[in-house]
């Protein structure tokens, strides 16, 4: 499927500047992994290291908060990739799987506490994204019938809330 040139750009966008993992970008943007990495490859080729725009952002005096943010986003695929196998191994004794969900979540928790102290704007975004994310499981509870267009809503809307706690 030929995805339009708005999303290639909106892919580097997020991979460069905000730093998201490509299993995040592939998600949010509903493109193959394979595609996405084919662009990174075929912009690489073209002069367009994505990675050295990626580095150069990150040094660019944005500091502290954007290294932990990127460790942060790299933790959090892992732990959500992780938490996922957990789930599904069926080998796994189901209290030793509750013992291993307790940890990773344990883990995730130290590592969040960790970055709000390090960069206290990022423990106010961690916040407005718990807030949100506890909005949409509460429509798709109580409204499912709204969920489309909290849908349509949600995307632009964290757009802004990016923008005030990056500020």
């Amino acid at each position: 499927m030929a995805h339009p040139k708005e999303t290639r750009t909106k892919a580097r966008t997020m991979y460069v500047q905000t730093r998201c993992a490509i299993p995040t970008i592939c998600a949010a943007l509903d493109v193959p992994e394979g595609t996405l990495r084919k662009w990174k490859s075929d912009a690489k080729q073209s002069g367009d290291d994505w990675d050295i725009a990626r580095a150069a952002a990150t040094m660019k005096g944005e500091g502290l908060e954007s290294m932990v943010a990127a460790v942060i986003e790299d933790f959090t695929v892992m732990f959500q990739v992780t938490m996922e196998q957990v789930k599904e191994d069926d080998k796994i004794d189901p209290g030793a799987k509750v013992k291993l969900m307790a940890s990773l979540s344990d883990s995730f928790n130290k590592m969040v506490l960790a970055a709000g102290r390090s960069a206290p704007k990022l423990n106010e975004m961690a916040i407005a994204m718990d807030v949100v994310k506890r909005l949409a499981e509460f429509i798709a509870g109580e409204f499912p019938n709204h969920g489309a267009a909290f849908q349509e809503i949600l995307e632009p809307f964290g757009t802004e809330i990016v923008k005030v706690y990056q500020a």
